[in-house]
């Protein structure tokens, strides 16, 4: 399967937000988009669930990028 390739812009501002948000070194913008659409989704129908996907994001974050 073949997966199409689309470019966007994005203000140098929220380019580095996305990458504040990395959970591991090499992880894809692509990567972080999808998980917050994901969050985004699950929250709109158990915004329980979505904080805890959250949590989890942030448990690995600090795992696998220590400051």
């Amino acid at each position: 399967m073949v997966t199409e390739i689309s470019t966007i812009k994005l203000s140098k501002k929220n380019k580095e937000r996305l990458q504040k948000l990395k959970v591991y070194k090499n992880e894809t913008y692509e990567e972080i988009i999808e998980k917050m659409l994901n969050i985004f989704n699950i929250c709109k129908q158990n915004p329980e669930q979505a904080r805890q996907a959250l949590e989890s994001l942030e448990s690995q974050k600090k795992i696998n990028m220590p400051s």
